[in-house]
């Protein structure tokens, strides 16, 4: 098997096929590996998984989630490299270590534009709003006070409109 381009060690593949051509998905993989570059970290096939995982998942995957997904395309990985891979894609700034629950931690991809979370204490619905002002107001406030805001998360408990028309006279506010 030594013509065979299309395998790695893991068995994940780098998106080349048996005539040594890019596939699509070798394409939309490449603002991922420029990511790491910039980062600075090595182009490894389970960095570049795992980023694509959470890219396809839209973020807020736990690291059990992101084994799961991870593993159908490369089923030897194993969920100690997921953890390993988690820490290196957060320390180099690629992604996000979200609080959502008191359970465990969540990851998406680090978005530079920022966005907050609406969480509904009810079903654990998780809504994402962008909010235009918080920006500014950001560096009006970091300036205000000779400070360098590095990071922000904004999440918001509530209950969302299902929990809502179907709470109980228990919920806060009297719904």
């Amino acid at each position: 098997m030594s013509g065979d381009h299309s395998l790695r060690r893991g068995g994940i593949n780098p998106g080349v096929d048996a005539g040594g051509q890019r596939s699509v998905g070798a394409i939309m993989k490449e603002p991922l590996r420029a990511d790491l570059r910039r980062a600075g970290k090595r182009i490894t096939p389970q960095r570049v998984l795992i980023l694509d995982v959470l890219r396809k998942g839209g973020g807020h995957l736990d690291a059990d989630e992101i084994y799961r997904r991870a593993k159908t395309k490369a089923p030897t990985l194993s969920l100690s490299t997921v953890y390993r891979t988690i820490g290196v894609l957060k320390d180099a700034g690629l992604i996000e270590e979200l609080h959502l629950d008191e359970e465990h931690h969540h990851y998406e991809l680090k978005d530079e534009a920022g966005h907050h979370h609406l969480i509904c204490q009810g079903c654990g619905r998780i809504i994402e709003f962008d909010c235009p002002f918080s920006q500014a107001f950001l560096r009006d406030l970091g300036e205000q006070y000779e400070f360098q805001i590095s990071a922000v998360q904004l999440n918001l408990t509530g209950y969302c409109s299902d929990c809502q028309a179907s709470a109980s006279p228990s919920l806060p506010g009297g719904h």
